[in-house]
């Protein structure tokens, strides 16, 4: 129990994929034992079917662990010996080479506990981090996408590399549960997050798991998104924010948010320019038609040029921390009512 003078910490639960989830998970990570504290969750896609992950999948029957190792990472100390023993991928080896040595052991552990999950909350214990990880399902779900010209795609490698547009994506099977834990950290969070993150293959994927988009909407959090800075070839070429957003609300039958973050700082022309050569342009702020959707909009300088355009992990966390914080004031008189 928490002493009068211990403030109860801001329940944060960040969903996605990729390395969208990994920049939010690695810009929140020094504030969890900050005053107040963050109680952080990241949900994570199991669609990944390339490279280790996609290997090891097929395997050995196992869930994809590279995303999840990735978010593990993101929650661990940055120098610790074990956390860059996790990081290590072999560069040669028969039947190793491409392999990273995390991968590898979240699916040793899966197959000696029998059970997925299981392997990633003791493999997060071995690491020591902040907060925890949980798949989106312990299903074994695989990616379908239905494309504008009529035909489909099967798989997450196949969807990603398609150059025609996305219609809709679904999970197959369509009926795949999720952790009884998700959905309750779900309930209980003051700030839920969504991206950012391949739009069809790291975010809307969680939403389909059965039960959770109904528990966001059910949630009394605020619910974010944040939206990606480039299109993403084929994914959403020429996509807006609105169109982000309204592709979230299609696949989760429900108006889930609340706040779209959005990013001001101009990209640079010489990034400008090599990201045109891959059919790649920033996305547009088109601010007006997300406040007639019913969404607060956010907008920040976010972004990062390194070889890629990302988002800085602290000026995301900034942002999620003064969400949190919000929610945290505007839920404080029914808290005080709750415990009278």
């Amino acid at each position: 129990m928490l002493s009068p003078r211990t403030p109860e910490p801001l329940r944060v639960v960040a969903i996605g994929g990729g390395t969208g989830l990994s920049t939010v998970l690695h810009g929140l990570k020094p504030h969890a034992r900050g005053a107040p504290p963050l109680d952080l969750t990241a949900v994570v896609t199991v669609t990944d079917d390339g490279g280790s992950s996609g290997r090891l999948r097929r395997e050995f029957d196992v869930l994809p662990p590279g995303d999840i190792r990735n978010c593990m990472l993101a929650l661990s100390e940055d120098e610790a010996l074990l956390a860059r023993l996790f990081r290590y991928r072999f560069a040669r080896g028969r039947g190793l080479k491409g392999h990273s040595f995390g991968n590898l052991f979240l699916t040793a552990l899966a197959h000696v506990t029998g059970d997925f999950p299981s392997a990633v909350q003791l493999s997060s214990e071995v690491l020591a981090i902040v907060g925890r990880i949980y798949p989106s399902t312990s299903a074994n779900v695989a990616l379908e996408a239905r494309l504008e010209d009529g035909s489909r795609a099967q798989g997450e490698t196949r969807i990603s590399r398609s150059r025609a547009r996305i219609q809709s994506i679904a999970l197959k099977p369509r009926r795949c549960p999720p952790l009884p834990e998700t959905l309750e950290a779900i309930a209980r969070a003051d700030l839920i997050t969504l991206g950012p993150g391949s739009l069809f293959t790291s975010v809307i994927p969680n939403l389909l798991v059965e039960g959770i988009a109904e528990a966001i909407r059910r949630s009394p959090a605020l619910k974010a998104y944040f939206v990606n800075l480039m299109w993403q070839p084929g994914e959403t070429t020429g996509f807006s924010a609105a169109d982000h957003v309204a592709a979230i609300y299609k696949h989760s039958g429900a108006k889930l948010l609340d706040y779209v973050v959005v990013n001001t700082r101009p990209i640079s022309a010489a990034q400008r320019r090599k990201y045109a050569r891959q059919k790649a342009q920033p996305v547009p702020n088109d601010v007006a038609r997300l406040e007639r959707m019913g969404v607060a909009v956010i907008a920040r300088e976010l972004t990062q040029e390194l070889d890629k355009v990302r988002h800085h992990p602290e000026a995301v966390a900034r942002v999620v921390l003064e969400l949190a914080q919000e929610a945290r004031e505007r839920r404080r008189p029914r808290l005080r009512t709750a415990s009278a």
